[in-house]
């Protein structure tokens, strides 16, 4: 039986010559406990097709068609479209639930998460003690994963990490039990273990509410392996047009259409030059730990002692090769990322052991000695938007290391790099006076790329350089990375949860649990043979092996 079903759905935006579709004709449905998914890449209309039915949609956006909801107790259907906003804001919470693609802004930085969950309860179950509602919301975060749900319950948004944070706002929209829940890239931010979890978690919940029916799932997201353990069908969408749809597997073995074979053809693939026999190394740790002070006391005149993040990290690094860092949240990778890039001196972190960057001790260098080195040792964030000021355009942002490290260049010469810059990561002249709000996700990661290398660099951390991009334009950016690689030898370390890109990008893998190395190795040998249950679980949550 369809719990929600979109007819003809359209949406646009201006008017006239100008107006352009997100959205257009779309007919879909979801039925009672069914699990439906949605793919495509940015841009498709995923997102916006997802908001509607809670009339989310952006200001100045023109929705027509219609979004048919089946209400309790076989009353009938509504049109969402036709609602007014009071009733609408009747069902939000209560029947359709939204799960966000960023935590960080969905949630209130002012209240715990504990209270923000007993507070989604209280207003959609008014009748409920606190009391209930704080046992209700500990037990919500520990099904979704959460370490120490006790002490969690009472931790702010920015006292979690991203991975926490996801699930904190799952186990929030699920408080209140609804008919119908809408995850929008539920997982984009957790390890593969971990959201394997979260799924297991969504299917238990989903069979608990068989006796009111059976909660359904519309699940909007790019990760093409979640879709295929996940959902029953799947619908995929190309600039808002519907291409395709049907039974999860027969879309995946035998797809109809040609933008459909793209996406599922798109693995990352492993194209590695091989590391010579005597290059030299360039980045060596020796025993590396980093603590961060506790903030709690365990009597009045002693606080509990210090946090350990990373616990006595050992590796060399040679030019021309990769190493890949996994491990689940809160492992220690960014950590170990932000050790070696220098990056928590200032903070309350104590760092100890040895990092030897170019055969410089690193942590002893003063800080002019450190920042004229930067240039050799560089860094790809995770989020391209995010790292990009919205203030300069790519001209500015390129050249901004040059102006540091080459301030004796003639802007003819720094323009020229800029250039030359941009052309070796697939941009042309053009892109010089536009701004990053201008550029598609894959593009704006080419400008942080050409802004990392044109300081010509020996060795590039990468920490998450692909996860916020599509399936498609993470094979195009993996495979500049490869060239540029090959190029100008450069060593990386890169850091992952996706274990594809792991496997496609590294001679080495590296896993990390609770800030310790469990394994080390080749990585071909390490995926088909891993010695630890850990590292086991990983690779089989990933199907790797």
């Amino acid at each position: 039986m369809t719990l929600l079903r979109y007819e003809n759905l359209s949406i646009s935006f201006g008017s006239g010559r100008r107006e352009k579709f997100a959205v257009k004709n779309l007919d879909l449905e979801v039925g009672i406990g069914e699990r439906v998914a949605l793919v495509g890449e940015s841009g498709s209309g995923k997102t916006l097709t997802a908001l509607a039915p809670l009339r989310l949609e952006p200001e100045g956006a023109k929705v027509s068609g219609k979004i048919l909801w089946n209400k309790k107790d076989g009353q009938g259907t509504v049109d969402l479209l036709s609602l007014p906003i009071q009733d609408i804001r009747e069902i939000r919470g209560r029947e359709i639930a939204m799960v966000f693609q960023e935590p960080m802004t969905a949630l209130n930085p002012l209240f715990t998460v504990g209270n923000q969950i007993i507070e989604a309860v209280q207003i959609y179950q008014p009748l409920i003690s606190k009391s209930d509602c704080t046992d209700a919301a500990i037990d919500l975060l520990r099904k979704t994963g959460i370490p120490e749900p006790e002490r969690r319950f009472h931790s702010y948004p920015h006292q979690l990490s991203g991975g926490q944070r996801q699930r904190a706002m799952i186990a929030m929209a699920l408080a209140c039990k609804p008919r119908l829940l809408i995850a929008d890239e539920p997982t984009t931010a957790l390890d593969v273990s971990l959201r394997l979890q979260i799924l297991d978690l969504l299917k238990e919940l989903q069979e608990e509410s068989k006796d009111q029916g059976g909660m359904g799932i519309l699940l909007i997201t790019h990760d093409l392996n979640l879709v295929k353990h996940f959902a029953q069908r799947v619908a995929v969408l190309n600039q808002g047009i519907l291409m395709e749809s049907g039974p999860t597997k027969q879309v995946f073995t035998h797809p109809s259409d040609p933008y459909t074979k793209a996406l599922v053809n798109s693995e990352p693939v492993r194209e590695l030059a091989p590391v010579m026999p005597l290059a030299p190394v360039l980045l060596k740790t020796e025993e590396l730990s980093v603590a961060y002070p506790s903030s709690e006391s365990v009597s009045w005149f002693k606080k509990a002692p210090s946090h350990k993040v990373l616990k006595k990290v050992s590796f060399e690094l040679k030019q021309g090769q990769t190493i890949g860092v996994i491990g689940e949240s809160g492992s220690g990778k960014t950590t170990l990322g932000m050790a070696v890039l220098g990056l928590l001196g200032d903070s309350s972190a104590e760092v100890s052991g040895d990092v030897d960057v170019l055969g410089s001790d690193w942590q002893k260098l003063k800080p002019v000695e450190r920042r004229a080195m930067r240039s050799s040792l560089q860094v790809i964030f995770q989020d391209p938007f995010g790292s990009l000021s919205p203030r300069m355009n790519v001209m500015q942002i390129v050249s901004e290391g040059l102006d540091i490290h080459f301030p004796k260049l003639s802007a003819t010469e720094r323009e020229t790099r800029v250039v030359d810059m941009l052309k070796e990561v697939g941009l042309d002249r053009s892109a010089l006076t536009r701004y990053p709000h201008e550029f598609s996700g894959g593009q704006r990661q080419r400008i942080a790329i050409a802004r990392a290398l044109i300081l010509r660099p020996q060795i590039l951390v990468l920490d998450e350089p692909t996860s916020a991009l599509d399936v498609s334009i993470q094979k195009q950016v993996l495979a500049l990375l490869s060239e540029l690689q090959k190029k100008y030898n450069l060593a990386y370390l890169i850091i992952s949860h996706d274990l594809a890109v792991i496997r496609a990008m590294s001679h080495e893998v590296m896993v990390l649990k609770d800030g310790k190395v469990v394994e080390f190795g080749d990585t071909e040998t390490l995926i088909r043979h891993p010695r630890q249950t850990y590292t086991k679980e990983l690779f089989a949550a990933a199907e790797l092996t």
